[in-house]
């Protein structure tokens, strides 16, 4: 009985948060009428491509993907290029303050990005990299690097410090031993990390509405958000948009989800 009720309640519970989501992705394949009909239909009459067909053809989607697609991968690649050093550098080198340096790193993440926004625009102006790809990618990878920094740490942690010791031994130096013995035992770590940056690279709707003006630089959460904001809001196009958004990130987590288990499991040995 108690197994039986700890399954009710975890079905209860998927389906209170799914339903949302399962609701937005039959909502993109019906027909405008069918959308506000009354009593209103879970499954549409007839399932329709209308919906994709107008987002696209009526607006500027495929665009506003390809940003969001290069933005967030510059931002992992450039995130993970710099976190993956300076953790293995908290990791394998003692000296004065180490800890203080791993504890003030994960403190600035404490800051959400509205409480320095303002400041950070400033500083992005008179850098000259408002509206620009570039300038947005350097935002994420500042907001993102520090719990990357102390997610990898963990990882590297979790590696034996002998067999580094033994690569070193037998004549390997210090960069060999990195890509060819830490990084592999961490790559579950470094997937993980990376995942975890484009997610939140691929969802950020603050930062890209401040930094970027022009139409064309444009990411999705900005792009879907000004389709709401149209003095006729279609909820077809909407939903087909959200249905969308999520499809690239379900398709990184399916690829790479043995990976995610093995990194959050490996990271939380240590640290």
């Amino acid at each position: 009985m108690r197994r039986l009720a700890i399954g009710a309640g975890a079905g209860a519970l998927v389906l209170f948060t799914a339903f949302p989501f399962l609701w937005m992705v039959l909502t993109a394949f019906k027909r405008p009428y069918e959308i506000f009909t009354t009593p209103p239909t879970f499954l549409p009459a007839t399932f329709t491509l209308e919906n994709v067909a107008r987002l696209f053809h009526e607006t500027r989607f495929a665009l506003y993907l390809l940003n969001s697609v290069l933005v967030a991968t510059a931002t992992v690649v450039l995130t993970l290029v710099v976190a993956t050093p300076a953790a293995y550098g908290l990791t394998r080198f003692r000296w004065r303050g180490r800890e203080a340096v791993a504890g003030g790193v994960l403190f600035t993440y404490m800051f959400a990005p509205i409480m320095v926004i303002i400041p950070f625009y400033v500083l992005m102006r008179s850098l000259e990299l408002t509206n620009t790809h570039a300038g947005l990618v350097l935002a994420y990878s500042a907001f993102c690097l520090p719990f990357a920094l102390w997610l990898l740490r963990s990882f590297f942690q979790s590696i034996p410090l002998e067999l580094e010791e033994a690569a070193l031994t037998d004549g390997a130096s210090r960069a060999r031993a990195l890509i060819h013995v830490v990084l592999p035992l961490a790559l579950p770590g470094v997937i993980a990390t990376g995942t975890f940056t484009f997610i939140l690279a691929w969802n950020d709707y603050i930062l890209a509405r401040v930094l970027l003006a022009a139409d064309a630089l444009k990411t999705l959460p900005v792009g879907i958000a000004d389709l709401y904001n149209a003095s006729v809001v279609d909820w077809g196009m909407i939903m087909t948009a959200g249905t969308l958004v999520l499809l690239p990130v379900l398709v990184v987590f399916v690829f790479i989800q043995r990976y995610l288990v093995a990194g959050w499991g490996s990271g939380g040995i240590k640290g």
